[in-house]
């Protein structure tokens, strides 16, 4: 497998341009995704979760979780095969403490690579930087 150096993109940069001009108007724009920080082995997103982000306790709604974590390490395993699609074939989420508006910072990583498979690790922190959730996925090389 030929693997790119884990190189950080930097706004501006054509491949991070790129990324986010597909994005437009797409679920992670509506979301309300943003960038920290990406590598073809790291990805640290953000998200300002507001009211339209709870569900009806006044806590982070679970499918806004699962959504930024798949988002993340989604876009792990893009950068790390740029120029292929993958899509998720399994998403495993732990809910582990309620996590409440504000920012959340979200983070995926690259566990295990084959040709045809990435297996990624992600997680989810509060305001107050304690771990909300933790998940694991894989993706098909399509």
């Amino acid at each position: 497998m030929n693997k790119q150096a884990a190189v950080p993109l930097s706004v501006g940069s054509s491949q991070f341009d790129k990324l986010f001009e597909q994005a437009r108007g797409t679920f992670w724009e509506y979301l309300g995704c943003e960038m920290v920080s990406a590598s073809s082995e790291r990805v640290v997103l953000k998200l300002d979760a507001g009211l339209h982000h709870l569900n009806s306790i006044g806590i982070v709604h679970g499918g806004v979780v699962s959504s930024l974590l798949d988002n993340a390490m989604g876009l792990v395993t893009m950068l790390a095969r740029p120029g292929q699609n993958t899509v998720t074939s399994n998403l495993n989420v732990h809910f582990v403490a309620p996590l409440h508006a504000g920012e959340l910072r979200v983070t995926a990583d690259i566990a295990h690579e084959t040709r045809r498979t990435i297996t990624c690790t992600g997680q989810v922190f509060g305001t107050d930087g304690q771990l909300g959730s933790l998940a694991t996925a894989t993706f098909r090389v399509i």
